[in-house]
């Protein structure tokens, strides 16, 4: 992803040539906008070594400049021919040389996008990078087992999975999985900062830890308001040795080993599996999603309250319970009951 200098040598023309040409013309033609193709952008893509002469015929075939002439009247005004910056550039508005060359002097090269939501496992993530202009969900898959990437902060990591930030990227054409995974590294050491670390180590947390809990947090509720409350029942749990029984590692455990058909089973809880919390206590192994920066803050500081309960009210919040039995009533109330009504009214 480096941008390469275009180390060229600029054709001057003589001043008998600007003569001939009609110099004042040409001179002033540098600084005039110009816009020559028809559709709604013109991309241009300079490769490392390429001329100065060949820069301008590649302009002036996209539609960008007028003629090579005054590309080089232009660039003999900037006095920039020897420091223009390889890449592909987006052009969608009329624009003079001057400003042309200004843009390939400042390497402002076209930044192709690609987001990731959260919540995603790094299989999900292949996906949407398979479907953008970067490379095939294999190569990200492949970029994703780059544990050493990561070792510094978790050494009991084989894979990338909880560490990919997930965020939208801007990322040059010729970037590739290696590129894109370094920058979701990059970007989760400044989520996961140091004040961050500090506290997880004072609560006595590894990284791990800490981010296979937000991965749980982030699974089961999408509400900023709830992320402190549901890392609050999960804290409760394991302080209490109580299991966790997180629906979200079933459905990780069975997608691991390619299982998972959409529909979460009765039968499915007691799936054999170290990252089942039905089955085994504690945290799962690992991550079972990329958590974004407000699950992460919430698995460092859990609200203050004593629930060990929570069931989903079917409209994307929860309601929280301390005891079994208020529990065993909401689940009636919001589960069974709503489903009853609802089998009810489409009869």
């Amino acid at each position: 992803m480096r941008k390469a200098l275009l180390v060229v040598a600029l054709l001057v023309l003589p001043i008998g040539g600007f003569a001939a040409y009609g110099a004042r013309v040409l001179y002033d033609r540098a600084a005039q906008v110009y816009r020559g193709y028809q559709g709604a952008e013109a991309l241009v893509d300079i490769a490392p070594g390429t001329s100065t002469l060949d820069i301008g015929r590649q302009l002036v075939d996209a539609g960008v400049v007028s003629d090579e002439r005054t590309f080089r009247v232009a660039l003999w005004r900037s006095g920039r021919d020897r420091l223009l910056q390889a890449g592909e550039y987006r052009f969608t508005e009329p624009v003079s040389p001057l400003d042309v060359i200004d843009a390939l002097f400042r390497g402002q090269v076209y930044l192709r996008t690609v987001t990731f939501p959260e919540g995603l496992t790094r299989w999900e993530m292949a996906e949407v990078f398979g479907r953008s202009r970067f490379g095939s969900n294999e190569e990200f898959l492949e970029a994703s087992e780059q544990a050493e990437l990561i070792a510094d902060l978790d050494p009991e990591a084989t894979n990338l999975e909880g560490y990919l930030f997930p965020e939208t990227y801007a990322l040059p054409r010729d970037a590739d999985a290696d590129d894109l995974v370094a920058a979701m590294l990059a970007q989760f050491r400044r989520a996961f900062d140091d004040d961050l670390r500090t506290l997880a180590a004072e609560r006595g947390l590894t990284v791990r830890q800490v981010v296979t809990l937000a991965s749980l947090i982030q699974r089961e509720t999408g509400l900023d308001d709830e992320r402190p409350v549901v890392s609050a029942v999960y804290t409760n749990r394991l302080d209490r040795r109580m299991p966790l029984q997180c629906d979200p590692t079933v459905i990780y455990a069975l997608q691991i080993d390619g299982r998972y058909d959409g529909n979460l089973t009765r039968e499915n809880l007691a799936y054999d599996s170290p990252y089942n919390t039905y089955v085994y206590p504690g945290l799962p192994p690992g991550p079972i999603a990329a958590p974004g920066a407000a699950d992460l803050r919430a698995a460092l500081m859990p609200a203050n309250v004593s629930y060990v309960y929570f069931v989903s009210r079917n409209d994307g919040s929860h309601v929280f319970a301390d005891t079994l039995r208020e529990h065993n009533r909401n689940v009636r109330e919001f589960q069974v009951d709503y489903f009853r009504r609802r089998r009810a009214a489409a009869r």
